[in-house]
């Protein structure tokens, strides 16, 4: 009878929540797709480990969302690193500077909450400044010092919830030396950075002077990769390596000094710009760059109709395009071109 009302209690939680919403029509959709795909879970011939795996995602990413709610008007960096660094290394000292010189430029920084390079990061930008997305390990005892018990804090059990969380709401990201984890995280990075499956943003590969990690490595993959015809030949600007902590600041603030976001409306590429090029000088960067169009025209242009009822930054100018490569490796000469004025 106790599992009946419990379960009566939440179908009726469902469905007095649905109808009490003040969501817009669109989220309401989504919602009941997602209630559709729980329906059609339930009828399949999943395993309970599978029920287990779904529940426990959508949970803690419901809790995560949550969390990173209250700061989504907040620009981020994301620093990845090695949770085996001592605080006696040059790179632990140097993550904690340019966190630092992060947390003033106006970034909120976010770290997987461990030791090493992570604390570090948290270190430099302060515990008002750090988001945590840590991951339940057997052998690690939970987040570091600087941010355990803070509100800006969440736990994950599975690896791929918590890098979502990790890659979702940054606009930076910040890559120092690690192991298989780290190597793990800055390739998913680039990943969907070369398929388009995430936003152009900053991607820095950090090392201490006299003492590389990135450049050998890098070094010794993309000729490989190249000669094999795996990636492109232009694939290397979706990050760059630096050695210095004010390349890493200048690199990630000066990727927004003009440029603001991207958004596909209809399949067209929109390019949005703090500020309008004046019409003489965007003319030559139509020419230079018309290339990445299907149709060789570039636009400066103002908010599409559907912009304009999400009121999606309706203030700003729009660069428009249909968009010619399959990834975000050949846009980035453009936003560079963008950001001069």
């Amino acid at each position: 009878m106790a599992n009946k009302n419990e379960d009566a209690w939440s179908l009726e939680r469902i469905s007095h929540a649905f109808e009490n919403s003040l969501r817009s029509p669109s989220d309401k959709r989504m919602f009941l797709r997602l209630l559709t795909a729980a329906a059609e879970l339930l009828e399949s011939d999943a395993s309970s480990l599978d029920f287990k795996i779904a529940s426990t995602s959508l949970e803690e990413m419901t809790k995560a969302f949550d969390m990173f709610a209250t700061y989504r008007d907040e620009p981020k960096v994301t620093i990845f690193g090695s949770a085996r660094i001592t605080p006696e290394s040059p790179i632990y000292s140097m993550t904690a500077r340019t966190a630092r010189a992060l947390a003033a430029a106006g970034f909120m920084v976010v770290t997987g909450a461990g030791p090493g390079i992570m604390e570090a990061g948290m270190l430099g930008a302060g515990r008002e400044k750090s988001i945590g997305v840590s991951i339940r390990l057997p052998f690690e005892t939970g987040a570091n010092s600087i941010i355990a018990g803070d509100e800006k804090y969440v736990s994950m059990r599975y690896f791929f919830t918590r890098k979502l969380m990790l890659v979702k709401e940054s606009h930076a990201f910040l890559c120092m030396p690690g192991g298989f984890g780290t190597l793990d995280e800055t390739f998913e990075l680039l990943t969907l950075a070369q398929t388009a499956k995430s936003v152009p943003v900053p991607i820095v590969f950090m090392e201490v002077p006299g003492d590389p990690f990135w450049t050998p490595l890098m070094n010794t993959m993309e000729p490989l990769l190249r000669q094999h015809g795996l990636i492109a030949d232009n694939d290397h600007t979706l990050y760059t390596i630096v050695d210095s902590v004010e390349e890493a600041v200048e690199e990630i603030v000066g990727f927004y000094s003009n440029y603001d976001s991207i958004r596909f409306v209809d399949g067209r590429m929109h390019l949005r710009i703090q500020r309008a090029i004046p019409d003489a000088d965007f003319r030559a960067i139509a020419s230079e760059y018309s290339y990445l169009a299907t149709d060789g025209l570039i636009q400066q242009t103002t908010a599409t109709s559907t912009e304009m009822r999400d009121n999606d930054k309706v203030e700003l100018t729009r660069i428009a395009l249909d968009y010619a490569a399959k990834g975000f490796a050949s846009i980035r000469p453009l936003i560079d071109a963008l950001n001069r004025y």
